[in-house]
């Protein structure tokens, strides 16, 4: 017999909070409106109920990759990408998949920043509307 730790809400709620970063903050840099649409409708970072138990480990792990992907996004340099950066990029990748969230993206589509545009993705940076 085997004992495992369900996640906590906070843990599945820190998920989801990454996972909309993502949509908010990176892909938004990176994609047109019509992209982040099209990835939305494909289920990117969306979990496939077959494969997650919702385990502490499941969900420290989807964490960490979670993470570890926005840094590696976010630290990019605007030249070549480093063989270890993409070795990093794919593993983590590999991890989400692993665990059922589907991430078809490469390191490539986030080699060039979209010229500065607006989003409806992005999150306002207040809230009051003049």
């Amino acid at each position: 017999m085997r004992t495992v730790y369900a996640a906590t809400q906070g843990q599945k709620d820190y998920i989801h909070s990454l996972i909309e970063q993502f949509y908010t903050n990176i892909f938004p840099n990176y994609f047109t409106d019509q992209e982040i649409f099209n990835l939305e409708n494909l289920g990117v970072l969306s979990f496939n109920p077959d494969m997650y138990n919702g385990t502490l480990k499941e969900a420290f792990s989807i964490i960490s990759s979670l993470q570890s992907l926005m840094a590696i996004i976010e630290s990019l340099p605007s030249e070549k990408i480093p063989m270890r950066y993409q070795t990093l990029f794919q593993r983590n990748v590999a991890l989400l998949e692993k665990h059922g969230i589907s991430f078809p993206l490469t390191i490539d589509h986030f080699k060039q920043k979209k010229d500065e545009y607006i989003s409806i993705y992005k999150k306002p940076l207040h809230s009051w509307v003049m």
